[in-house]
Formats: C-alpha cells, sequence, structure tokens
C-alpha cells in the first residue's frame, strides 16, 4: 500500500444506471487516470449491453481496466477479481496515475478497503452437491436447510439469493464453520482508505427508476437480444453468474415464444429496481461518514 501515497485514488459506489461511469471518465479525462471496473457483471465479455459496460467511444477516451475480460463459462469471484486488481495495482506504468474504481459491487469495495475475507477451499464433490441440490430444491428450500446448518448465515441472507445460500451452505460442508467467522478473518487491503478520496452516488429514487426504464428499452434495441441469443448458443449451466445477469431470463423468454417484448422489457425494469434499491440499503448501511454522498453525478 505503500504506492497509494504516490497516485490518486478515487472510488465511485452506486446504485445501477445512478451515472457512476459518467462520473468516472470525466474525473479520468481531468486527471490522466484510468477507470478500474468495480462491478461483478461487467467482468464478462458476451453481456456489453445487459451490464451497461462502457462502450467503444469511453474504451478510447480513456484506458479502462477489467472490463469484459472474463468468458462467461467462467464463475468469476471476488477472490478473482482481488488478484486482477493486485496485478493492476503492481503495474509499474500506473504508478503515477491517478486509478478510479466504479461500480456496483459493494463486496468489491469491502475487499478493496478492508481486506479479502480468508475461506477455505471447496472440494470438487461438495461444490457439485450443493449446486445440484440448488437446482432440483431451489433457494427458499436451501435457505431452510442453511438454517437448520447455520443459523447465522441463514439470518445474514435472503431466502432468494440462491448463489450466496450455496456458498454459506459449501463453506459450512468444507470445514465445518460458518461463513460468517470465515468473513470476520480478512487479509490486508489493496488500498488504504484514507488515502482514497470515497464518493458514493444516492439519487432520487424517482429519478433512477425513470431512467432505469429509459435504459433497458435502449439495450433492447441496441443489441442486448442479439447478447442473448449468443449466450445462450454457448449451452452453459443457468447456475452460472453470467447467466443470472438481469435480463437474460427474460429475454429467453422472448427468444422461445413465452412472452413478449414488452412484458421482458417490464420484467427487466422491475427486477433492475429491485436490485437498485438492495444496492442503496447496503451503501446506506456498509459504508461510513467518510465517503462523500452526492445526489446525482
Amino acid at each position: 500500500m505503500g504506492s497509494d501515497l504516490m497516485r490518486q485514488i478515487i472510488l465511485i459506489a452506486g446504485p445501477t444506471a445512478s451515472g457512476k461511469s459518467a462520473l468516472a471518465l470525466r474525473l479520468a479525462e481531468q486527471t490522466g487516470g484510468v477507470i478500474i471496473n468495480t462491478d461483478s457483471m461487467q467482468v464478462y465479455n458476451v453481456l456489453e449491453y445487459l451490464t451497461a459496460r462502457p462502450g467503444k467511444e469511453e474504451l478510447e477516451r480513456v484506458p479502462h481496466y477489467l472490463y469484459g475480460h472474463v468468458a462467461p463459462s467462467v464463475a468469476y469471484s471476488t477472490g478473482r477479481w482481488f488478484a486482477d486488481v493486485e496485478d493492476i495495482l503492481n503495474r509499474p506504468e500506473l504508478i503515477e496515475k491517478t486509478l478510479i474504481f466504479a461500480g456496483g459491487t459493494g463486496l468489491y469495495f469491502r475487499a478493496l478497503l478492508g481486506g479479502l475475507s480468508i475461506m477455505p477451499p471447496i472440494p470438487d464433490d461438495v461444490r457439485a452437491f450443493w449446486r445440484k441440490q440448488d437446482t432440483e430444491l431451489g433457494a427458499e428450500k436451501l435457505h431452510e436447510i442453511l438454517a437448520a446448518k447455520d443459523s447465522l448465515a441463514a439470518a445474514s441472507l435472503r431466502p432468494t439469493d440462491s448463489q450466496r445460500i450455496v456458498r454459506a451452505l459449501e463453506v459450512f460442508d468444507a470445514s465445518g464453520r460458518s461463513i460468517v467467522e470465515w468473513q470476520k478473518e480478512t487479509g490486508r487491503a489493496l488500498i488504504e482508505p484514507a488515502s482514497a478520496k470515497k464518493i458514493v452516488i444516492e439519487p432520487d429514487r424517482q429519478w433512477l427508476g425513470a431512467r432505469i426504464a429509459k435504459r433497458f428499452e435502449a439495450m433492447m434495441g441496441e443489441g442486448a437480444i442479439e447478447e442473448v441469443k449468443a449466450l445462450l448458443s454457448l449451452g452453459l449451466s443457468h447456475e452460472l453468474p453470467a447467466m443470472r445477469a438481469i435480463g437474460v431470463k427474460e429475454i429467453t423468454e422472448v427468444l422461445a415464444g413465452k412472452s413478449k417484448r414488452e412484458e421482458a422489457v417490464e420484467l427487466a425494469t422491475i427486477a433492475t429496481r429491485q436490485y437498485a434499491k438492495r444496492q442503496m440499503t447496503w451503501f446506506r448501511n456498509q459504508l461510513g461518514d467518510d465517503w462523500e454522498r452526492l445526489p446525482y453525478p
């Protein structure tokens, strides 16, 4: 972390569609800096429109890192992102550059500033078992099982959050300890919190809801349908993170003739608004008073 003193570091958090990317781009041009993706879905290379990744024009204006660099067949984790960021921080050509981290994944910001929890290795048979159970039983049933095994973890997870429920079950079976206990054992942070300028965007919900609706409608016309076609052609497991991106399920139903385009837009817009609400709640409760809070970018 000693190199933090040699360069400016700016963190920009906020819910989806709140204008983080535009603010990051503006600050990067003002400072001659670079932008580092801090969003868990924008890492996937097939999903440009559905995840609102920076487009060609933005990428040409300033250097961007960790955008679209992962195949959707990969279950990219916070640990993988952490390692990728560490590599970027150590690049000699970036030592004196302003680094701007922009995104909506709270766990990425937590790892960046507080260190990454050290997790036990998960045997392949344990991982395969719980993912199969997720497919066969569903998230709510697994949440009941988790509550019986690890009430501490179950209390912290929504019954519909299958990805984190499965992860908690894997960790408990592999180690005999709650994932909550493991999460308390953090490693070293990549960035010293006091050395960074920290910004969180907290927009008006009505404004954000309208923006989300307009953006998803635009996505449908710009290439989101073609992206989902390309994704489905890979024959991937529906449990992979990329397959769970908002809009994939809704557009898949349209492609299968099970729903109309207008229905897909409405359902995906509702899902995105719900996701944005969860993000705003997380940022409000998890980010301290040292974060500057902006009503708009």
